[in-house]
Parts: structure tokens; C-alpha cells; sequence
């Protein structure tokens, strides 16, 4: 498990690209039979993927949480970005298929992944937070989780958002999750941009064609910085940070929050042209 420091913005207005990308972009989060996982000091989030495809995968503590068990004070959410896979949390089995959502609460001690076919085998993106209450274990089909239409053709934005773990849906702590599919020729993500100065955010881009990539915005408003973003990659968006993107074609990206409210709603919105 890696560890991303905090950064202030006057220390990423002097960042150069590789620091940029050492600092808030998570370039490897799927490997066969492995568990990538980044402790991240915004609202001590952690986010990774796990990737199971011939052996069936624990979630292990780590030396770094001093916890006896991975969600001792923990909760979890899960999003699948591939083939059918299997969580077993605690005896009970769940199937979850590509773009359905696993919520785990605080206390659940034995969780392990696996694929029901290694050759097209699952890709499991997690987020984890703390957590000060047991809430129960439930799975959401994407179709259960009520798709909005959102966007235009014109605007080069129609899209469809999923809401996984938010107020109205699978309860959580302070976890919300989520996630968004461009439609065929739509390509900008978040925009107008905004900040929300009390949670932090975390992308994790999917589904981008092969050849092709995503340029996330990032930075304060009258400040902004990019980086390219490739398939299966993951950006960690300060509080204070626009987290806008836009991509040489359509693809879809997982939203994670974590911090001091739950409120979908909850955006400081910038106008488009008070971007610099």
C-alpha cells in the first residue's frame, strides 16, 4: 500500500508534471492476482483495485492502519469495471457484475474477491474510509440505482450517473459513490467545474479505448493544471481542486467522496470563464 501526502495549493502551483503525477495520479490499479491499494492523508481515504483472475484474493490489514482486520474502523465501497466476479464477505456470497456496487461496513473481517472466469475476470476499484458506526452489507445492480440522463449533444456532455452509496441510497458513514458514462460523442466530464471545500474526491477513469485518454483538469480555479489520464488509471482531487476532464473520445469514470457531508448537491460551482 502506497502513501499520498496532503498538498497545499501553493505547493502544486509549482509542481512540474512527473510531481504532478508522483503526487495525485494512481497509474497502476490492476494487476492478475493482485491488490493495488494507496493510503491517500485527504480525509484518510484509501482507493485500489483488485484484480483476481486465477486465485481468489483476501483483503488484508496493513501494517500502516494498526488494525487488526482491514474495516476494523473502516467501511468499503466497490465498483466492478470488468467480468463477473464474487465478494464473500463474512461466509455470504455476492455476485457482482460490471458496474455493479458492493457497500461493506465497519466490522466485517473476512472479505475475498474472485472471478467467475479467469479469462474474462472481474476488476474491482475500491474506496475506503473511516467509519464511526456499522451500517449493513448491500449490494446495487446498476439498474437499481436509478440512471439519470444528464447533459447535451450540444455540449458534448450527454451522459448517464449512477448513484451507488449516497443519502438516498446505500447508506454509509461518509462514504458516496458513484460513477458516469459518456454517451458516443460526448467527451467533457464536470463541467461546468467545481470545488467542494469539504470533502475531498477520486476518479478512477475505465473504459477508455485502447490509443486513447482522458485530459483531467485539476488545480484551483485561477490556477489549473492537467494531466493525461490512461484506462484503469485514478486521480485523487484535493478539497480545494477543480476535478474536470475531458477525453479524445467518450469513456466513463468512477466519483468517490469522502469528508464532511454527504450532500450530492454540495458543489461551489465556477463559471466557465473564470477558468484560467
Amino acid at each position: 500500500m502506497q502513501t499520498r501526502y496532503e498538498s497545499s495549493p501553493k505547493e502544486t502551483a509549482g509542481m512540474n508534471t512527473a510531481e504532478l503525477r508522483n503526487n495525485f495520479l494512481m497509474e497502476t490499479l490492476f494487476s492478475s492476482n493482485q491488490i493495488h491499494l494507496t493510503y491517500s492523508h485527504y480525509d484518510r481515504m484509501i482507493l485500489g483495485g483488485i484484480m483476481p483472475t486465477t486465485e481468489t484474493l483476501t483483503l488484508g490489514t496493513y501494517e500502516d492502519l494498526k488494525s487488526e482486520y482491514f474495516l476494523e474502523r473502516r467501511e468499503l465501497g466497490i465498483i466492478n469495471v470488468a467480468g463477473d466476479g464474487k465478494i464473500t464477505v463474512d461466509g455470504q456470497e455476492y455476485l457482482v457484475k460490471k458496474l455493479d456496487c458492493l457497500y461493506i461496513g465497519r466490522g466485517a473481517k473476512n472479505i475475498t474477491f474472485s472471478s467467475i472466469n479467469a479469462e474474462n475476470s472481474a476488476k474491482f476499484f475500491i474506496l475506503s474510509c473511516p467509519a464511526h458506526k456499522e451500517y449493513p452489507t448491500q449490494l446495487m445492480t446498476k439498474e437499481a440505482s436509478t440512471p439519470a440522463q444528464m447533459g447535451a449533444v450540444e455540449t458534448a456532455n450527454q451522459r448517464t450517473i449512477y448513484k451507488y452509496i449516497h443519502l438516498d441510497g446505500i447508506k454509509s458513514c461518509q462514504l458516496v459513490m458513484g460513477l458516469t458514462v459518456l454517451q458516443n460523442g460526448s467527451v467533457w466530464n464536470t463541467m461546468p467545474s467545481h470545488t467542494h471545500d469539504r470533502r475531498m474526491e477520486v476518479y478512477c477513469y475505465f473504459d477508455v479505448q485502447e490509443g486513447q485518454g482522458v485530459l483531467h483538469l485539476m488545480g484551483q480555479p485561477q490556477e489549473t493544471r492537467h494531466l493525461w489520464v490512461s484506462n484503469h488509471q485514478a486521480i485523487i482531487s484535493p478539497p480545494w481542486s477543480i476535478h474536470s476532464g475531458c477525453g479524445t473520445t467518450n469513456y466513463s469514470f468512477i466519483w468517490g467522496m469522502a469528508g464532511e457531508n454527504q450532500s450530492f448537491a454540495d458543489m461551489d460551482f465556477v463559471a466557465i470563464n473564470e477558468l484560467r
